[in-house]
């Protein structure tokens, strides 16, 4: 009832807002308005975001930038003389002189065109130097500048360097607010691809920007209690024929080489872009498990070498049918091939128990395909449009393994194949439409309609052992109003589901087992942001999420199996519904901006993993999924971009998540209890940017994670500190950058249990090693700031949902 009414609220003063706002006929009679399209003198092509400056006696009165199409409107000038500059990067400013009076209060400038400036296109620049976080009304955005792309050589290590984000070194399992339900897209599209694998397989120099989404708001897919993590990757847009080039070697135990490249080519109507990012290595794992189970005391050695090679590519293009027609194209496409090696060693404290070694060679590939259409329709009124897109994405990724298990008290061998065949595949289609009803509200509307299906055939030692399929339909519809009055902004909103799911699982010799879901569910979300000068910003929201349970906890067939753990998922599961609450600040000072916030989580239903005893060999456990009691969680952040000196700049955050756990758990061997757990979760990383020369920069960061308490685990901390620096050459189109990680060796994955027994093991991976690459960039280089589709760039709230 309380959400209903802050809902009602919130409507009511939009309609006053809105009426008062109609009432101003005074201020219409005694101003006059600009207006003009801009285009490109050589081509008579529109140009876009050109940015126009009023001015009254060299003084900045105000201003605005050209729509898509080149246009723009000033309204609300005072009638006086100005001068109206028009500037763009690559292009030489034009100034025009006019005059508002009562007689003449609207003035059309008729279409300007801009000369190429053949001295600003000199310099390429296609990465900036330095990474910078923006502050939205529903997101944080982090534009990857140099210093990022060099602190890591893929996707998944320039993660463990952005505010609130981090990455699990075991298992590569990525988390944003202590919390591992988040949602991965790639330019703004989900994928079937394991988030851990694809995020080892994105180079770091394809990154054009990570937007962290806490809150989502109503137009976006609910899915993820703690929100979206959305990479948006390069798609340059600047005119003539222009690229990027990336080689570096990664040195540790043994070397791995990545490489990529960017191109675009823009011309007349149509923009041709693509990039491609190879990745080949390998890396080593290993660690150990002490187990106190009584009287099977033992020690679990594992040893393990993955063998990868990836190649990933994006090629699109955009036609520019006419002012307000617009068609674009794009497919990403991945190929890799993968292998593990390893041996799990378990040796017993009891003689009479015998000691076992099971190595392992599993070799997989993964071919994975994405196409993506879309048609924006664009209406005489600026900002008022109606768009429709298609996406299709598969997934292939079939596996072949053989295991050994070796008695070594005896000297028996026993030896099974498993052999995988999965596929997936994905349609999402979406209609989207925008109308700005007033210069202070926006009105967007949608739909969307997404369909999965997965198969899976499971072969024990070349012969059928269980296969399954598994379909998903989502239909969705959406509303959001968004309104400005003074110095607020609001935004209201609310997506209506019907989630649909159905799964049959066979194996042989066993019953068929089944999974049913069949869910009608409303998702309100609200932002209120409050400007009360041009350096401070508040920002508080409200929306409703959902943890549907995935495949793999669902599924009852033994994902994976070592000689003393299964593990398997829950059919029985059910989703988890969290309500988010969060407030933002921003404060810009003179040395840069610093942003704090506190969020607030109630979570009814929590989805969670439990480890307990087999019920048919107690000499084994099962590794599984369960719904524990409702949990709350809160926590603080605070992340600032500062420039201490001309020569020194840090990006810097700190954070800190609370949460109480409950829920049923094997205490002991055979007797569950219900346990409650009050966990507190520190992060804190510091990236330092110093700048010695023009061309000659350092880069000093570290990262520490605190200890995390769970029902059954305590995890230790981790921490790690990086070197790197960068050198311009080639009159600025090249870098040569170089970086030692994790300089102490100390990044590793530890832990301590006492549930349902003593337990404790740590885990370390190839962390410390020496990077060196080389990057060129090269071009005409003329800026122009094209439009991008909004679902791929992944902004369409705006600033509080206004123009």
């Amino acid at each position: 009832m309380n959400l209903k009414l802050i809902l009602v609220c919130l409507f009511g003063t939009m309609v006053s807002m809105q009426a008062q706002n109609s009432a101003k006929p005074t201020l219409l009679e005694t101003s006059g308005s600009i207006s003009g399209k801009v285009i490109d003198k050589k081509t008579n092509q529109p140009l876009s975001y050109v940015n126009i400056v009023v001015k009254e006696v060299n003084k900045v009165v105000t201003g605005g930038i050209t729509a898509d199409n080149g246009t723009f409107l000033i309204k609300n000038l005072a009638l006086k003389n100005y001068t109206v500059e028009i500037q763009f990067i690559g292009y030489k400013t034009v100034s025009k002189a006019i005059s508002l009076t009562t007689e003449s209060k609207i003035v059309n400038l008729n279409t300007i065109p801009l000369e190429e400036d053949a001295i600003e296109l000199k310099g390429v620049e296609i990465v900036s130097e330095k990474s910078t976080i923006v502050q939205k009304i529903d997101r944080k955005i982090i534009n990857v500048g140099k210093d990022l792309i060099s602190a890591g050589a893929t996707a998944g290590e320039i993660m463990n360097n952005i505010p609130s984000v981090s990455v699990d070194p075991q298992t590569n399992a990525i988390s944003l607010r202590g919390n591992s339900n988040v949602r991965i897209l790639i330019d703004g599209k989900p994928t079937n691809m394991d988030a851990a694998q694809i995020l080892q397989q994105i180079p770091s120099a394809s990154i054009k920007q990570i937007e962290l989404i806490t809150n989502p708001s109503a137009k976006y897919n609910p899915e993820g209690m703690s929100g979206i993590i959305n990479i948006v990757l390069n798609k340059n847009s600047k005119l003539g024929f222009n690229g990027s080039l990336n080689n570096g070697v990664t040195f540790g135990k043994t070397p791995k080489v990545n490489s990529s490249f960017d191109l675009n080519y823009r011309a007349g109507k149509f923009n041709f872009y693509g990039n491609y990012g190879f990745n080949h290595g390998q890396y080593q794992n290993n660690g150990s498990i002490n187990s106190q189970e009584s009287n099977r005391e033992s020690l679990m050695n594992f040893d393990m070498a993955f063998k990868n090679t990836s190649h990933l590519a994006k090629v699109g293009l955009d036609y520019y049918i006419n002012d307000t027609n617009t068609f674009s194209f794009y497919t990403n496409q991945n190929i890799s091939r993968s292998s593990v090696f390893g041996t799990t060693l378990m040796n017993y404290d009891d003689n009479t128990i015998d000691d076992l070694l099971q190595p392992f060679d599993s070799k997989s590939k993964n071919y994975s395909q994405t196409y993506n259409f879309d048609y924006k329709l664009a209406f005489k009124k600026a900002g008022h449009n109606l768009e429709l897109e298609a996406n299709y994405s598969e997934n292939d990724s079939p596996e072949d393994a053989l295991y050994t298990t070796q008695n070594l008290t005896t000297g028996n061998n026993n030896s099974f194949t498993n052999q995988i065949e999965n596929l997936g595949k994905n349609t999402i289609v979406n209609l989207d439409y925008v109308n700005p009803l007033t210069e202070t509200t926006k009105l967007e509307l949608g739909l969307e309609s997404r369909n999965d299906n997965t198969t899976n055939n499971f072969s024990l030692n070349n012969k059928y052992s269980s296969n399954f399929n598994y379909e998903r339909s989502i239909y969705s519809a959406y509303v959001t109003l968004g309104k400005q009055w003074k110095k607020w902004n609001f935004q209201a909103g609310a997506r209506l589901e019907q989630y649909n799911a159905e799964a049959i699982f066979k194996q042989a010799g066993e019953a068929d087992g089944k999974f049913k879901d069949d869910i009608l569910s409303l998702y309100p979300s609200t932002f209120i942001t409050y400007n009360p000068s041009e350096n401070n910003s508040f920002n508080l929201s409200f929306s409703r999420r959902v943890d549907r349970p995935s495949l793999s906890q669902v599924n009852p067939i033994r994902e994976f199996s070592t000689p003393t753990l299964d593990s398997k998922g829950n059919p029985d599961l059910v989703p988890q519904f969290t309500n988010s609450y969060e407030i933002n600040y921003t404060k810009k000072t003179k040395i840069g901006s610093i942003t704090s916030g506190v969020f607030y989580r109630r979570i009814q239903d929590e989805i969670t993993r439990v480890i307990y005893t087999n019920p048919e060999n107690d000499t084994k456990q099962i590794l599984s999924y369960s719904n524990f009691e409702n949990n709350n969680a809160y926590g603080v952040e605070v992340s600032g971009n500062l420039d201490f000196k001309k020569w020194w700049s840090a990006n810097i955050s700190l954070d800190a998540y609370q949460k109480t756990v409950k829920g049923t758990i094997e205490a002991t061997k055979g007797v569950f209890e219900f346990v409650s757990v009050d966990a507190t979760l520190f992060n804190a990383r510091i990236s330092n940017t110093f700048k010695a020369t023009k061309d000659l920069r350092f880069q000093l960061s570290a990262m520490y994670r605190g200890r995390d308490l769970g029902l059954q685990f305590v995890r230790e901390p981790i921490w790690k500190m990086d070197f790197g620096t960068s050198y311009n050459i080639l009159k600025g189109s090249g870098t040569i950058s170089a970086r030692f990680s994790d300089i102490f060796n100390t990044m590793q994955f530890a832990f301590n249990g006492e549930r349902p027994y003593r337990a404790n093991g740590h885990f370390k991976g190839e962390t410390q090693t020496a990077y060196v690459g080389f990057n060129y960039r090269f071009g005409s280089g003329k800026n122009k700031a094209i439009q991008r589709k909004q679902r791929d760039k992944n902004e369409t709230q705006g600033s509080g949902g206004l123009l």
